[in-house]
Formats: C-alpha cells, sequence, structure tokens
C-alpha cells in the first residue's frame, strides 16, 4: 500500500467564518487517520477577511498555504489555480460549505492507497430541493447522452486525482471555457467511483448563483459537445429536402390549376412568407450556435489565463 502527500484545496469564497473551522476539522481527522497533507486554501476574490485569515493560518501551521486570485473566477477555475500550485501525490479539492462528508476524503486516499488514480464521488440524493434537482437531472442528462463524456445522474462537486494525471492538466490543459472535471474524464483514466448522501448546505443559501450554473454549463457543454454543430448539418439536410419537396409539390399544383390543398386556399404569399421566416430563423439559431463556438476558439487563441493567482504567503513570491 502506497503512501503519499495528500493535498487539500479549500476553495474560499466569502468565507472569513468558515476557514479555520474546516482546517481545525480537517486536521483532526486527519491526524487520527495518520494521513500526512498539505493544506491549500484558494481565496477565489473575496471581499471580505477570507485572504487575512487564511495568511494568518498558514503562519500558525505548517502545512497551510494561502494564495489570493485577483478576481472571482469561480470555484471551478478556483480548481485549476489550486492543482497548479499543489504538490501533493493525491490532490483534491473541498467546498467549505462541507457539502462533500469529509468521510469522502478519507476513502478517496484510501482508494488511491489501493492503486487508483481518479476517483470521483458521487451524490445519490442532493438535498437541496426539487426545483434545484430538477434542473441538475436535465443538466446530466444532456452532458450524458449529447457529449462525449459521462457523469453521474446527479452529478459530482469534488474528485482526486493521482500526481500523473496533475502534472498532465497543468502542462497540457489551458484552463479556460472548461471544467477540471470534464479534463479529468477525458484524459482516460479508469474512474473509481464512491457514493454519498449529499447533506443539506448548514451555512444557508448557496453563493453557486444561476448566472455562474450558465455560464458552467455552457463552457463544458460547448467544450465537450460537436451535437449543436451535427443539428446544423442535419436540419439544412432535412431543410433542403423538404424546401426541395416543396417546389414540386408547387409545379405539380400549378401545372393541374390547383389553388387548394386539402380544401384548404392557401395564396401563393403566405406560403413564401412562412417559407422566409422558417429560412430566416434557422438561419440565426445556426449562425448562434456556431458563434458560440467562434467565441471559445477567440477566447483560446487570446490565451488569456482562466485565472491569476494575486498573493501568496509563500516567500518566493513575496
Amino acid at each position: 500500500m502506497r503512501e503519499g502527500l495528500y493535498s487539500i484545496i479549500l476553495l474560499s469564497y466569502f468565507s472569513e467564518d468558515r476557514i479555520v473551522a474546516v482546517y481545525t476539522e480537517v486536521d483532526k481527522r486527519l491526524r487520527e487517520e495518520q494521513i500526512r497533507y498539505e493544506f491549500i486554501i484558494i481565496d477565489d476574490g473575496s471581499k471580505d477577511a477570507s485572504y487575512k485569515i487564511a495568511l494568518k493560518l498558514a503562519e500558525e501551521h505548517e502545512n497551510v498555504r494561502a494564495y489570493q486570485l485577483s478576481k472571482n473566477f469561480t470555484s471551478n477555475y478556483a480548481k485549476f489555480a489550486g492543482l497548479s500550485v499543489a504538490a501533493g501525490d493525491l490532490v483534491t479539492s473541498m467546498p467549505d460549505d462541507w457539502q462533500t462528508p469529509l468521510d469522502i476524503y478519507v476513502k478517496m486516499y484510501r482508494e488511491w492507497q489501493n492503486g487508483a488514480q481518479v476517483i470521483i464521488p458521487y451524490r445519490i440524493k442532493r438535498n437541496d430541493g426539487i426545483i434545484n434537482e430538477f434542473f441538475a437531472r436535465i443538466y446530466y442528462w444532456i452532458m450524458n447522452h449529447l457529449s462525449d463524456i459521462s457523469l453521474p445522474p446527479l452529478g459530482a462537486d469534488v474528485f482526486a486525482i493521482d500526481r500523473e494525471i496533475v502534472d498532465i492538466i497543468n502542462e497540457r490543459i489551458h484552463p479556460i471555457n472548461t471544467s477540471s472535471l470534464m479534463e479529468v474524464l477525458r484524459l482516460g483514466f479508469d474512474p473509481v467511483y464512491l457514493p454519498y448522501n449529499r447533506p443539506k448546505n448548514i451555512y444557508g443559501k448557496s453563493r453557486w448563483t444561476f448566472k455562474k450554473k450558465y455560464r458552467l454549463f455552457k463552457d463544458t457543454f460547448y467544450a465537450s459537445s460537436n451535437f449543436p454543430i451535427k443539428l446544423i448539418s442535419w436540419t439544412g439536410f432535412f431543410s433542403f429536402l423538404l424546401s426541395i419537396i416543396v417546389i414540386i409539390l408547387s409545379i405539380i399544383f400549378k401545372l393541374m390549376g390547383q389553388e387548394s390543398i386539402a380544401g384548404f386556399k392557401i395564396p401563393g404569399w403566405t406560403t413564401t412568407l412562412i417559407i422566409m421566416s422558417f429560412f430566416c430563423g434557422l438561419i440565426l439559431l445556426s449562425l448562434g450556435i456556431i458563434a458560440e463556438y467562434l467565441l471559445r476558439v477567440f477566447d483560446e487563441v487570446k490565451n488569456r489565463p482562466g485565472y491569476i493567482i494575486k498573493k501568496s504567503n509563500k516567500k518566493e513570491d513575496k
């Protein structure tokens, strides 16, 4: 059974009242399990005292490191930032609101000790409301059926990956318009899945807003699926067939002197207006889908970073 350093990345955002409590619980449990670890705090552009508290914690404990991003890039990109500075043989992330039970982090380490390189806990129950669960199921159904990755039905928030995979992500993946979990799944390593019940948010209303969720949906879907492009091709093909059929029928009816179809008299301008409206809408829809892909190509060409670490408690960064 292998041993190694366990890197835990705390995703901090307005967490001034949580950081110390989370670290205390993690430290107590991992010491009991005799797991050597480092605690990396990534402050995602908080405007409160979160980073100051993280710095103080880093001064008091040798295994704690604190970093602050230049703005709120969202937790998705904060994970990439954490992966870039983690030194562990196994690396995972942790939300600051106990959405993932601490037992799961111990189990992920034990699975890694037994040889697993990718460990993904997945929810079997969300406990965050019927509406949220409904939209979550729709999102994961779309991702599983219309993209090239496969996710659990109720999704996953965290994962743990071996050093080999961390290095691949840091060296080969451009962290923009994508998600770390999606990139891990696309690498092809066989994941080990761990089921768990997601507890209720003990800290109240989630800060994962609809706008952030929608952005993540677009980024993950367009980055992992070519279905919209294929849909444009197939729609264009069937529209072409439909137009040929309409042209042939129109010629036949004209030659036969028939001015109605199935007893309904249809003026020529009505048919023209319907066809024009249909194809104009189809063209605009197609251009919108293509624009989403071109926008992501544009972002890649600019080569802008997915995150910027502004501050840290590392001596070499001062």
